[in-house]
């Protein structure tokens, strides 16, 4: 024995620290349980309008949603937490071997955060597009408890993200829908304002009859002129007949005028200027009233949207009460162990015997 240990030494550390780690994993390292459970987010089947709203709130798919949920789960508010309510730093400070267990009680939370992420795992199934939580603790009873508290405060927190941005889009759209409609008020306010100061219901309708009057009235304007044409071919030009068409025909042309006066003139307010101006404001207050009336319906449309962006944390399997201890895996890691220095082991032989081949 004492030759071997003379003459291969690198041996006798390599079966020396395969016993320590063996002795390490089956008799010192300290049960563990497991607690697993399976989770998926699910939103409410809400029926979504054919206009939708939802760029607002544009969401991602469920991957990205589960792996929001996954960094939440192993960040340091998630461990804020779970020390809140379970006293994290107790449990793993007063269980385990001096390897395992936390060793400074008091510990700077990154480096509680770094034994917390020892002992929570979680992992994302692409393929089933579910969530499996595993928690390691001492005891049974805590490692349930703490995967409870997982899936609790991660379903709070998933939902308290949409409920906030949701009510930001619909405090920032209710403004927009106020702001809108007093403007809508304002435009059809001073739409009615002109046409009362005008005394017109609609000047645009004033002008069509106006331009139906002087239409009518130059048709029979042609019709005494040719009538008049007719006349004095076989009448003196001072006759009674003809004299009375020339008053008519002049009568008409006077009316004529100033029929056209009223549609337009330079200055004054000319029904041309009136209805212009008319339009202005009719078409401001249209457009006032058709922005409301989108306005309003991205406003409802994004109170459905915030319904169907809450997310519930659906269990697929529930935090296992463990029976019995799962970790350490002490066969796993002794044999893992012992594996890689053997192989250590003979490469440091085969150098060996390569240094003392080039020797000789």
């Amino acid at each position: 024995m004492n030759r071997f240990i003379k003459t291969q030494p690198h041996w006798a550390l390599t079966l020396l620290a395969i016993l320590l780690v063996s002795f390490y994993w089956f008799v010192w390292a300290e049960d563990r349980y497991v607690s697993r459970a399976t989770v998926v987010l699910e939103s409410p089947q809400i029926a979504s309008p054919e206009i939708s709203f939802s760029s607002i709130l544009s969401g991602n798919s469920g991957d990205s949603d589960l792996l929001l949920l996954r960094e939440y789960l192993l960040s340091v508010d998630m461990l804020k937490q779970v020390q809140e309510q379970l006293d994290f730093r107790d449990h793993y400070s007063q269980h385990g071997d001096f390897f395992a267990r936390l060793r400074d009680r008091d510990a700077p939370i990154e480096t509680l955060h770094e034994y917390y992420l020892k002992r929570v795992n979680i992992e994302m199934d692409e393929y089933a597009g579910v969530l499996n939580i595993e928690v390691q603790a001492y005891t049974p009873e805590f490692a349930n408890e703490m995967t409870q508290l997982l899936l609790d405060a991660g379903e709070k927190h998933m939902n308290d993200m949409g409920n906030r941005l949701a009510e930001e889009q619909v405090v920032f759209l209710e403004r927009q829908v106020n702001r809108l409609s007093e403007r809508m008020k304002e435009a059809r306010a001073a739409l009615l304002a002109y046409q009362n100061e005008k005394g017109l219901v609609s000047p645009t309708h004033t002008v069509e009859s106006l331009n139906q009057v002087v239409a009518g009235l130059e048709g029979e304007l042609a019709r005494l002129k040719a009538k008049q044409q007719a006349l004095a071919s076989y009448q003196s030009p001072r006759s009674s007949e003809m004299q009375r068409i020339k008053s008519e025909i002049s009568a008409l042309r006077d009316q004529i005028g100033r029929e056209r006066d009223r549609l337009a003139q330079a200055t004054g307010d000319s029904l041309n200027r009136v209805s212009s101006e008319y339009q202005t404001l009719e078409l401001q207050a249209q457009f006032a009233q058709e922005t409301y009336s989108s306005a309003l319906s991205a406003l409802e449309n994004t109170r459905i949207e915030a319904a169907r962006k809450l997310k519930q944390v659906s269990v697929l399997q529930s935090p296992l009460m463990p029976e019995y201890s799962t970790k350490p895996d002490r066969l796993y890691n002794s044999t893992v162990f012992a594996l890689i220095a053997i192989f250590l082991a003979f490469i440091l032989s085969m150098l060996v015997l390569i240094i003392k081949e080039h020797r000789d």
